[in-house]
C-alpha cells in the first residue's frame, strides 16, 4: 500500500540522468523522511526530467530549460507538505 504524499521523479533514460533523480530522491527523502509516504524514480525518454508530488507537476525540465536548485526544489516541495516547518540552511537568500 503507497502512502502519501507520493512525490515522483521522470527521468529520461537515453540522456542516463538517474544518477541525477537518485541523487535528488535521497535529498529529499533526507530532508522529508517523516513527511514524505513514497518517491518513485520512473524512466522514461525524450530528455524528461519532470518532478511530480500527488500528481501535480511541480518541476519540469522542458518548462524551465534547466534543471532545478535543489533548495528551490525543497522549497517546493515544503511549501505543499509542511508549509510551517524550516528549511534551515536552505532557505538562507530565498524569498
Amino acid at each position: 500500500m503507497t502512502t502519501t504524499p507520493r512525490l515522483e521523479i521522470e527521468y529520461c533514460t537515453q540522456c542516463r540522468w538517474l544518477l541525477r533523480s537518485a541523487w535528488t530522491a535521497q535529498e529529499l527523502l533526507t530532508t522529508f523522511s517523516d513527511e514524505l509516504g513514497e518517491v518513485a524514480l520512473v524512466p522514461g525518454t525524450g530528455g524528461v526530467f519532470t518532478i511530480r508530488l500527488d500528481g501535480e507537476l511541480l518541476y519540469s525540465r522542458a518548462e524551465s530549460k534547466g534543471f532545478p536548485e535543489l533548495a528551490d526544489l525543497k522549497r517546493l516541495v515544503r511549501d505543499r507538505i509542511a508549509p510551517h516547518r524550516s528549511l534551515g540552511h536552505s532557505e538562507k537568500g530565498a524569498r
